[in-house]
């Protein structure tokens, strides 16, 4: 059993290595920083000694490191069992005073890197006729919020994204889920002056992925949203 993550090193994703690595998962993960993969590897070695762990230094935003990153797994792993899109960046503003590009940086590592890996990656799981692919979106996904910008373009964009593929792949039994966190302690919060309650642990994000993938072959949960107890920043 594979799973895929993509920007997997930090945060969320880190924490969705975590746990699909405790229930016994091989793993591919790629991230930018070569350091911190060469150290979740290791880490995850001492650990699971008979789990698969392959790593790749990938910048997402880029399409054809996304797509030779998706050629990689192919060589790697005869069978893909999950996909989780999680590769992501945020930058804070208002459209209307955004630097050039803001745009352009955000649909290309928020929405085209899930579409191109999904791309790459889907003849394999239609052939296997199994699969399941989670795309980490947002409770910005659905509601704008003061200083979300082109943040929330994208994140729109990638749940119409989700739900597009997850009407396309019903026949081939591959099922889709769309996730919505709302605040979560990651490196977007990284030095946030809040109490620590105050935000989402990664970890419980994970948890609800795991669950939502641990069911029976006939149910698929289609969206999760989680926010903190006390409600949105």
């Amino acid at each position: 059993m594979t799973v895929i993550v993509s920007g997997g090193t930090k945060g969320i994703g880190k924490a969705i290595c975590d746990i699909f690595m405790e229930n016994g998962m091989n793993l591919s993960v790629c991230a930018r920083n070569l350091d911190d993969l060469n150290d979740l590897k290791s880490d995850y070695g001492k650990k699971y000694p008979s789990q698969k762990i392959h790593i790749s230094r990938v910048d997402m935003s880029e399409k054809n490191e996304v797509l030779r990153y998706a050629r990689e797994i192919q060589d790697e792993f005869e069978h893909i069992d999950v996909l989780i899109n999680n590769a992501g960046t945020f930058i804070p503003g208002e459209i209307i005073s955004e630097k050039p590009f803001v745009l352009e940086k955000l649909m290309k590592t928020n929405l085209y890197s899930a579409y191109y890996l999904t791309k790459g990656l889907i003849g394999r799981m239609i052939a296997q006729k199994n699969g399941h692919i989670f795309n980490m979106c947002s409770t910005a996904s659905f509601m704008a919020y003061p200083n979300g910008g082109s943040y929330a373009i994208s994140k729109f964009a990638l749940l119409g994204f989700s739900k597009s593929i997850r009407e396309e792949l019903k026949e081939h039994n591959i099922k889709v889920t769309s996730v919505m966190p709302g605040a979560t302690w990651s490196d977007s919060w990284k030095g946030a002056d809040f109490p620590i309650d105050r935000l989402m642990n990664a970890a419980d994000v994970a948890k609800m992925i795991w669950s939502a993938y641990d069911l029976g072959d006939a149910a698929v949960v289609e969206e999760i949203i989680l926010r903190p107890q006390l409600g949105d920043l």
